[in-house]
């Protein structure tokens, strides 16, 4: 199973590849990384159908935002799920996040339990 992770702060990657080691290591999650979302687009659109099928995007990217990625991903991909991470936890971007689509929403610092939580349901969904 493919995810992809988008965010302009490289340090994300690592952070991922640490924290979802063991997952990788067993080759039951597959990690990719792209740091704006055109990158993350022009990834998508360079296999058809996609092989990703879960996005952790940040919401402030320069360039295309966050939520610019997700309405293009809902639009072109509408099967690939998509949760938004922001350093800013309020309202307006949780309440934004979720009715445009978004299947979650993270705060930062990211608390990488629930995230593994998420990443877990979807594992076990797909056996």
């Amino acid at each position: 199973m493919k995810f992809l992770v988008v965010d302009d702060e490289k340090d994300v990657e690592m952070l991922f590849r640490q924290k979802f080691r063991k997952e990788v290591r067993k080759g039951v999650l597959e990690l990719e990384f792209a740091f704006s979302g055109q990158e993350a687009l022009e990834l998508l659109q360079s296999k058809q159908p996609p092989d990703v099928v879960y996005i952790f995007s940040d919401i402030n990217m320069p360039g295309m935002t966050g939520f610019e990625l997700l309405d293009a991903v809902k639009s072109q991909f509408p099967h690939i799920k998509v949760s938004m991470i922001s350093a800013y936890g309020d309202t307006e971007n949780y309440e934004k996040a979720i009715n445009s689509g978004a299947k979650e929403f993270f705060t930062k610092p990211i608390d990488f339990e629930s995230l593994r939580d998420e990443v877990n349901q979807l594992l076990n969904e797909s056996d």
